[in-house]
């Protein structure tokens, strides 16, 4: 198999899904493979909003029968994220690869061919393939409705069809740090968002919840966001990205609505963190076996007051460290005799969730959520954002 075996076959295939149309990557990206590696069946296999199943991407309007984004060898691979070999009939057998894109889970590839094509080496080439392909996927999107249709398991609400397209992803990866986000109710979320941006030096971090429920709650916190990343990218201060963001907020609300934010911004080199807590979401620190809230001087939501005045405040990471921020959805949410998922449940969860990645771990506070709630169909947004900070080795001399 030569799929990107060599330098020269591996731009080759490359190429070919860059000049492909972008509905028709998944059909390019099928007769390479048969061509190369002899592939009988090729299947790309994309998340739902809500991470419960992985749904093929086929002739709209239909996306095919779904399988377990968790159990099974596809969801396997993409839980776990590394290939899973399933053994087959007649000599073959069919790879199921991660396909992720840094750090943002997107699906599963996979890839029925001969036995003879499952050594190591084989699946290492397939799996290079299949990250090209993740990248191919994530370009095409801009052009084509093809590959956000495959996944939806049903119609988003116009309210979660703007909060999607507002968020970065739902992963970021670096040597510095992983990143993994989780929302809910997935298909007609409305007020809460998460955003990050990260350069050579620096990732910023915030996680908002605008005041309301469906079209209001997007709008809100569309306006809230918009102007966060407006002031970042002018390069202001933290405590200056949330007061531009205040003043916009209030300018068309006079004060009658508001956002809940949290804004992070890590120091790469020594993990020295920033931070302003404008309003409701709580930040967890997990250190060794210890669950901990940390203390922020809670200041004003954005837009509440005219000209708020915001402060910063200072703590630091270590390597080992995970970081939870979780929305008023999560921490305050109750079951249906009233009891509050509480902080108690909500470090319960955290600690036993403490040996998964960052994306299993926020997908895993969700689901105690809709288990206390009793249902996935929550009242409440709920945002969850889990950040293993790994910090960055030192010069070498």
């Amino acid at each position: 198999m030569d799929v990107v075996s060599a330098s020269e076959p591996a731009r080759s295939a490359e190429s070919a899904l860059r000049a492909a149309p972008p509905h028709a990557v998944v059909e390019t990206a099928r007769n390479l493979l048969a061509e190369r590696a002899g592939a009988r069946e090729v299947t790309l296999w994309l998340a739902d909003y809500a991470l419960r199943v992985l749904q093929p991407v086929t002739r709209l309007p239909y996306t095919g029968e779904p399988l377990s984004a968790h159990d099974g060898p596809a969801g396997q691979a993409f839980s776990g994220q590394t290939p899973v070999v399933q053994p087959g009939e007649d000599g073959t057998a069919t790879v199921h690869l991660p396909v992720t894109v840094r750090g943002d889970r997107l699906g599963v590839l996979s890839v029925r061919v001969s036995a003879d094509e499952t050594v190591p080496s084989g699946v290492l080439r397939l799996a290079d393939f299949a990250t090209a392909l993740g990248h191919e996927v994530v370009t095409a999107e801009r052009d084509t409705d093809l590959y956000l249709l495959a996944r939806r398991s049903r119609r988003l609400t116009l309210a979660a069809e703007m909060q999607w397209q507002l968020l970065p992803g739902r992963g970021c990866a670096r040597q510095e740090f992983v990143i993994g986000a989780h929302l809910e109710p997935a298909y007609a979320v409305g007020g809460d968002n998460f955003d990050w941006s990260t350069d050579g030096d620096h990732l910023t971090l915030t996680v908002t919840d605008g005041m309301g429920r469906g079209i209001d709650a997007s709008l809100l916190t569309n306006l809230a966001v918009s102007a966060l990343r407006n002031a970042r990218r002018a390069g202001l201060a933290l405590a200056d990205q949330a007061r531009l963001a205040d003043q916009a907020v209030y300018a068309q609300y006079g004060g009658k609505v508001y956002a809940s934010t949290l804004l992070l911004r890590f120091h790469l080199a020594n993990g020295s963190v920033q931070a302003v807590d404008a309003g409701s979401p709580h930040l967890y620190r997990l250190r060794g076996e210890t669950v901990e809230r940390i203390a922020l001087d809670a200041q004003l939501p954005l837009g509440m007051f005219e000209e708020t005045a915001y402060e910063e405040q200072i703590f630091t990471v270590r390597p080992g460290d995970r970081l939870v921020v979780v929305s008023t959805g999560v921490h305050e949410a109750r079951s249906p005799e009233g009891g509050v998922f509480g902080e108690q449940a909500l470090r319960q969860t955290l600690g036993t969730a403490r040996s998964q990645d960052p994306n299993e771990a926020a997908r895993a506070v969700v689901a105690g959520l809709v288990e206390h709630f009793g249902s996935s169909d929550l009242t409440a947004d709920a945002a969850v954002i889990c950040l293993d900070w790994h910090g960055r080795p030192p010069a070498q001399d």
